[in-house]
């Protein structure tokens, strides 16, 4: 979705308004950059995401030095149209330290998210070998019956085990529960919206 660039209120930040990069598949915050008109323009143009540079008073492609581009996948304007939120597709790391994002976090909050793009990952790119080929050659009834199992040892482990122990069995019972998702062609977004709906 292509954003009206003359709707946004560019008079507030003289021109510069902030945009918030998340990653498309973790929803990860990586980075806040700056674009005027000219380099939200060419971001629409080219689907690669160009800042605004105030160090070097230039338009900026994200990767032009490095090659780790930010592919748009989508675009966001706030209530009050003066900032950006694009959700995108992360070539390598994004920060010019190496690190995956520009915030130091002590680890990725929605793992999880890419858990499940490591899932997909290997149903569109089978390895030899891996458990997850393993179990999908089994057929659908041994991956429900592992999520079962999984279950029951997670209920054991809360109520005769260790916290280490409820951690490992939890992590094994997500695990095959997103993987019995994939199996069925569902999502953990799937599950979520669901979540919300029913909240409501």
């Amino acid at each position: 979705m292509n954003i009206n660039i003359s709707s946004l209120d560019w008079d507030k930040t003289a021109g510069l308004l902030p945009v918030i990069i998340q990653d498309y598949k973790t929803l990860e915050v990586l980075m806040l950059g700056y674009m005027n008109a000219e380099a939200l323009e060419k971001t629409q143009a080219e689907g690669k995401v160009t800042f605004f540079s105030r160090s070097k008073n230039r338009l900026w492609t994200k990767g032009e030095t490095s090659n780790n581009f930010l592919f748009v996948k989508e675009l966001f304007v706030d209530c009050d149209n003066d900032t950006i939120l694009i959700k995108a597709d992360a070539v390598g790391p994004t920060c010019h330290t190496g690190s995956r994002s520009c915030f130091k976090t002590d680890f990725n909050q929605n793992f999880i998210f890419e858990l499940e793009n490591i899932i997909a990952d290997r149903y569109e790119n089978p390895v030899e070998g891996s458990y997850i080929n393993k179990m999908r050659n089994k057929g659908l009834n041994k991956i429900a019956q592992k999520v079962g199992e999984e279950g029951v040892e997670t209920v054991i482990a809360a109520l005769a085990e260790t916290e280490e122990d409820l951690i490992n069995e939890s992590s094994d019972l997500i695990f095959h529960l997103l993987f019995l998702l994939k199996e069925k062609g569902l999502s953990i977004q799937d599950i979520a919206k669901n979540l919300e709906k029913r909240h409501k």
